[in-house]
């Protein structure tokens, strides 16, 4: 590979978005996380309002619901990470599991935190799941934007390298430019999946039918991550799976599936009138 290859420099973030005479430091990713539940509780509080005033979830629910999911993501974004990108390593350094401040969050893991989080919650409450998972399916894309957005300015997650013109010269990432990958995510599994969901939602209705809204999620994510892998750099203590697919693509496998299975089980269900 040659030298000549010609890239955008990388702008000069800093990671740390907010100090507070240099003590207390607020780093763009906790804003991001902020931003994605704050975010998220105030789309979801509106959506739940369009549904009918016997509806449930209402908006006390997603009130309630925030910091189940909020333990959810944090909780199973760290032990997916360990379980499914660096086992080993933390098998060697138990103690290391909690130095989350060190980075390491999986997205599939913090999902799989949150599905439990709704089906425990939706259990003690008495509100039927799949119409609670519908509304928190809708405004999880705002989260990932915010935090691909907080991945490019980390300079972390970064994609291969690249003849685009539009490539980046990442920090980290060598003197070759690469796929800007963490904004591809924040446009097609944050920007256009919400706009996707919301049009779904607003205006097809389809919230009548639950488990379509959580199907739709879960595939067109599946999809478009499965998609822009082929882009994104992998980790360097996994590689490829035989030779060119990622562990986020294996993962997003059964995600597809399930948000297949989910659209045509809720096509079979009669319509909920409200």
């Amino acid at each position: 590979m040659e030298n000549s290859f010609e890239g955008i420099a990388f702008p000069n973030f800093d990671p740390v978005a907010i100090s507070i005479f240099g003590i207390l430091q607020i780093r763009w990713y906790a804003l991001a996380y902020l931003g994605g539940f704050l975010g998220g509780w105030a789309y979801g509080s509106w959506l739940v309002k369009e549904f009918g005033k016997n509806w449930r979830p209402n908006k006390e629910d997603i009130f309630d619901i925030l910091p189940w999911v909020a333990l959810g993501v944090i909780l199973g974004g760290r032990l997916g990470y360990v379980l499914f990108y660096n086992l080993e390593f933390y098998l060697q350094n138990p103690l290391h599991i909690l130095f989350v401040w060190e980075g390491g969050m999986s997205f599939h893991g913090g999902l799989a935190g949150v599905i439990i989080a709704m089906f425990l919650y939706a259990k003690s409450e008495k509100i039927p799941l799949l119409q609670l998972s519908d509304i928190i399916a809708a405004v999880v894309p705002i989260g990932i934007f915010f935090g691909r957005i907080s991945n490019f300015i980390n300079g972390e997650l970064f994609g291969r390298v690249t003849t685009k013109s539009w490539g980046v010269i990442f920090p980290y990432g060598g003197e070759y430019p690469r796929h800007p990958s963490q904004l591809y995510e924040a446009l097609s599994e944050g920007l256009l999946l919400f706009i996707i969901l919301y049009i779904m939602t607003k205006y097809l209705k389809l919230w009548q039918k639950p488990g379509i809204i959580t199907g739709s999620f879960l595939s067109l994510y599946a999809f478009f991550r499965f998609m822009i892998e082929f882009v994104r750099e992998p980790d360097p203590q996994l590689g490829f799976f035989g030779e060119y697919f990622s562990m986020g693509q294996l993962l997003s496998l059964p995600m597809f599936l399930l948000g297949i299975y989910l659209i045509l089980y809720a096509y079979r269900q009669k319509k909920n009138n409200v």
